[in-house]
């Protein structure tokens, strides 16, 4: 028995997310009376991979296949079912990010194993194995039953606490048989945005909406998101529209987020796009419409014309992190 997680690295190095996924794992480790076992491609330096024992992780098992360099759902699916079956996993956790995704559902064929996605918490019970997740677009939960013996589950990003919990932890290689044609369709080229957070790892998001009336007027919304060290993201017709890149597109057509703090500038709310933030835990929502759905999902509101409020907001943000600055360098380190 073994809780697999499956660890992904970005150039060489764990983000975040990562440790949220190990420390979930530990804690449903120690209810199953079991070990943590991180699986990661690629070589990398011992010291990369020992930090995951911090967050209560035995083993980690770095697979080295060249061809892993280029992300294909089938291979990685391949490669994990063999190191689950080496090492007896019967619970298996991805991130729910595109990778966990792709990835989960294919595995879970592979191996006979029941799948829950996007899961929040820890199992209510193990016997028979019980687990939460959002359900109705987020306005309902849903207990899920998994009767397989092997079971697999994709973790909602920023739905459990990292805590540290060092354990001894040993590193080992493995070297994967790729199955022929997991990559008869290869990227030709991948394009990564540099210098600012991804939608996916920003504890805070500043988001747009066809209320910003054009792309020339995204500059404010960026001011903001480098005043409070955010991210930006926006909505659907914003980035069908062009004004902004699809990278950024959040909802449920996009990329689910959770972030700490999710901040919707000129997004009216409708329920695909609430479905994708609403595991957001703290939601602000500044609108010109009294009526528009936002306000009924936001903790807080402000009714007024972007134009006006954002300007305003960025000057008592730079205002605070003046007055605060000691404060603010203790809680962003």
């Amino acid at each position: 028995m073994a809780v697999l997680i499956y660890t992904q690295n970005y150039d060489g190095k764990f983000k975040k997310s990562t440790f949220e996924l190990v420390t979930y794992g530990a804690a449903a480790a120690k209810e199953l009376g079991t070990d943590v076992i991180a699986v990661t491609t690629g070589k990398l330096d011992d010291s990369i991979l020992k930090e995951l024992g911090k967050y209560g992780a035995s083993k980690v098992i770095s697979v080295t296949n060249n061809e892993l360099n280029d992300f294909s759902e089938q291979a990685y699916a391949s490669v994990i079912e063999q190191v689950a079956k080496n090492n007896g996993a019967d619970l298996i956790v991805f991130g729910n990010n595109p990778y966990g995704r792709a990835v989960a559902p294919r595995l879970a064929v592979k191996l006979n194993a029941g799948l829950a996605a996007g899961v929040i918490a820890l199992p209510s019970s193990t016997a028979p194995f019980t687990i939460k997740k959002r359900a109705y677009s987020g306005k309902a939960f849903a207990d899920i039953v998994i009767k397989s013996d092997v079971k697999i589950v994709t973790l909602n990003q920023n739905s459990y606490k990292i805590a540290e919990n060092p354990v001894d932890i040993s590193t080992e290689e493995f070297t994967a048989e790729i199955p022929t044609g997991a990559y008869a369709v290869k990227p030709i080229e991948v394009i990564k945005t540099g210098g600012k957070l991804s939608v996916t790892d920003a504890e805070i998001l500043v988001s747009g909406g066809r209320g910003l009336k054009g792309p020339e007027n995204w500059d404010m919304l960026e001011e903001m998101a480098e005043i409070i060290g955010a991210g930006t993201s926006c909505s659907r017709p914003v980035s069908d529209l062009d004004w902004r890149p699809h990278e950024e597109h959040v909802g449920q057509t996009g990329k689910v987020v959770a972030p700490n703090l999710y901040i919707a500038i000129g997004i009216s709310g409708a329920i695909q796009h609430l479905a994708g933030v609403n595991g957001s835990k703290v939601m602000v929502v500044v609108n010109t419409d009294p009526d528009a759905p936002f306000f009924e999902a936001a903790d807080y509101g402000i009714i007024g014309d972007a134009f006006e409020v954002v300007p305003k907001l960025n000057e008592a943000f730079k205002k605070f992190k003046a007055e605060n600055a000691l404060y603010v360098s203790i809680i962003t380190n």
